[in-house]
């Protein structure tokens, strides 16, 4: 496992929640059963578009073990298990384990921010990863931790045995590259956002998790096999194409314009946990318009 390689488009699958505010578990398999006929290459249950935040313990487990169980047999599934102490890092990682994921996507601890420099977030992973399972991999996702990994830190960390590789949901392809460069090939740094996506392929990135992904699965696919085909140029148009689009489901609109976007196109949004608000119709508008502006709709 330790010299596993990702390559492909795995979506950080979005949790349908009922008006109530449960989890629609039938609504979150009809997704991942959508999504198997796709070329996604995995899937990351429990990431940020997931609203993981809002989910206790035993929603977690429940929405691990749907996703195991209901993931066709060529998609990898991932968990993100990262809280804010080692220990209990440690022990959701080992229950994701058990439940069946493959692999563990760690997110920088950040509740105490202006402590999280280098040595202890290598102190954080390394304890983790020593511990574990299941191989892990680096979080950083600055936007919503205010906690970013420096390439110091990551260049170090990347020496460990069981520390597959990192998202980098940062967007700063400056630093992206620096990670690049730091790390062995056998590390596997995926891009965390499709607004990058592009860019990561001609840095040598093989892998990316995007939100994107949960409702335009096939056009996130589809920009990496035009430009592994030599079709650079195809490629490129079609990232230009979705553009707009990432940046309304990630930025404009957040999670609830990611959910409408996924209703949009046939999977099942759900409503957001609160206390997020779903969106308004006159937002609905804007983001149907923007959806048919990228010939989607």
């Amino acid at each position: 496992m330790s010299n596993f390689q990702f390559k492909g488009v795995i979506p950080p699958m979005v949790t349908p929640f009922k008006e109530n505010g449960d989890v629609d578990y039938d609504a979150f398999v009809h997704n991942i059963e959508k999504w198997n006929n796709t070329g996604l290459t995995g899937y990351l249950v429990l990431g940020s578009n997931s609203e993981t935040c809002y989910l206790n313990r035993q929603e977690k487990e429940e929405l691990i073990r749907l996703t195991v169980e209901h993931a066709a047999d060529d998609k990898f599934v991932m968990a993100g298990t990262g809280l804010e102490s080692i220990r209990q890092t440690i022990e959701l990682t080992n229950r994701a384990a058990s439940l069946g994921a493959k692999s563990a996507l760690i997110l920088t601890p950040c509740f105490f921010g202006s402590s999280m420099d280098s040595n202890a977030l290598i102190d954080y992973f390394t304890q983790v990863a020593d511990h574990v399972d299941i191989p892990v991999l680096l979080y950083n996702v600055p936007k919503f931790t205010h906690v970013n990994i420096e390439a110091d830190a990551v260049q170090k960390l990347a020496s460990h045995p069981n520390i597959l590789g990192m998202k980098d949901s940062s967007g700063n392809v400056l630093q992206l590259a620096a990670y690049k460069r730091v790390t062995p090939d056998s590390f596997n740094v995926m891009v965390g956002t499709a607004g990058a996506w592009y860019p990561a392929l001609t840095l040598g990135i093989k892998a990316g998790v995007h939100a994107l992904a949960n409702c335009c699965p096939d056009e996130c696919v589809k920009i990496q096999e035009l430009f592994d085909g030599g079709d650079w140029e195809g490629a490129r148009d079609l990232y230009q194409r979705m553009f707009p689009v990432n940046g309304a489901v990630t930025g404009t609109y957040g999670i609830a314009g990611l959910k409408y976007g996924c209703d949009l196109m046939g999977y099942k949004g759900g409503h957001v946990r609160r206390p997020l608000q779903s969106l308004t119709d006159e937002k609905k508008t804007a983001l149907r318009n923007i959806f048919e502006s990228a010939g989607l709709l």
